[in-house]
């Protein structure tokens, strides 16, 4: 293999640093996408049920110090706990915080949303601020503003590559960086066959084409919706738990900043747009990574909302989003 510059080498690895963040991006963005793509409205509060994912999978963990305690919860803690770090782990934590979210997900919108489908959108829009600042200040109370220490799921370690690489060695990826990978490309194929091959996947195409016309077709509306919830924040929590395996440090504040930058994937790509979603999650990913890398930390964020600024001047659609008219 040619040998490559040290200069290309960084690059490289700045791109396999910003491509596992923008994973996570793309996983929350496209519960932005979806709900925005059936209701028109955009749920704030997606960010937090990102940190709930987190902080269900540290749960799972939370063996009770009391030994006598018994019931299902301390029983599967403890059986959790057992179980040796490595892939099976991971994926059996990431199914539970999957189930837990979503299910939260379907209590937001029953609870929340669903009340006030016939109110104007800023009244949902400050609806789902409200629950955002709710989910935030509960997260405090139950579990401490302190961080927390997330379980080890898997010993995150480099990965030697193959000497027939060359100068590539050099690069570093983990196997925290595998999983996400592995976990975000295999969640996509499962949404994508949802969406596209299934019943329920095309009464939610019906129902963000044309509501009136898919409930005059027998679809049912609201149960559509709670499902478009539902898979959304599955796939937050899912979302939640990668973060976990490589930062290993969660707080009842950490979905604020990543809830934010997902949505603006969300916007980058083109809200209501999954491939836009999924896009935009990735760029704003490898954005940020090169920013911290060739320019400074110290605008890590910023750089987000500056995309966001330029994208609504530029492209207000994004980038595979389409103009729509409104009849008003």
């Amino acid at each position: 293999m040619p040998r490559v510059s040290e200069q290309a080498i960084e690059f490289i690895q700045q791109l396999i640093n910003g491509l596992s963040l923008g994973a996570i991006y793309a996983l929350i963005a496209l519960g932005y996408t979806m709900v925005f793509g059936v209701l028109r409205f955009i749920n704030f509060a997606h960010g937090d049920v990102f940190m709930l994912g987190a902080f269900s999978g540290w749960l799972l963990f939370a063996v009770p110090e009391d030994e006598s305690k018994t019931g299902a919860w301390a029983s599967l803690s403890r059986s959790l706990a057992a179980v040796p770090p490595g892939l099976t782990k991971v994926l059996l934590v990431i199914l539970l915080a999957m189930v837990l979210c979503a299910v939260l997900g379907v209590v937001i919108e029953k609870l929340c949303y669903k009340p006030l489908r016939e109110r104007p959108k800023i009244t949902v829009l400050i609806t789902a601020i409200g629950v955002s600042l709710f989910l935030e200040s509960f997260g405090q109370y139950l579990f401490g503003a302190n961080p927390k220490a997330f379980p080890t799921l898997i010993d995150d370690v480099a990965i030697d590559l193959p000497p027939s690489w060359g100068t590539l060695t050099a690069l570093t990826v983990t196997s925290g960086q595998l999983i996400v990978f592995g976990t975000t490309l295999a969640l996509l194929l499962v949404l994508t066959i949802v969406i596209l091959k299934t019943k329920i996947g095309m009464a939610m195409r019906a129902l963000a084409f044309n509501p009136t016309a898919c409930a005059l077709m027998g679809v049912n509306n609201n149960f559509v919706i709670s499902f478009t919830f539902a898979l959304g924040s599955a796939l937050a929590g899912a979302a939640g738990i990668l973060t976990s395996v490589q930062q290993p440090s969660i707080d009842p504040l950490m979905g604020i900043l990543p809830g934010l930058k997902a949505f603006v994937a969300a916007v980058f790509g083109g809200i209501g747009n999954l491939g836009g979603a999924v896009l935009g999650g990735f760029l704003i990913g490898v954005v940020e990574t090169l920013v911290v890398g060739y320019v400074s930390p110290t605008y890590r964020d910023a750089v987000a909302f500056a995309v966001l600024i330029l994208i609504l001047l530029l492209r207000p659609a994004g980038l595979l989003g389409k103009n729509v008219r409104e009849k008003v």
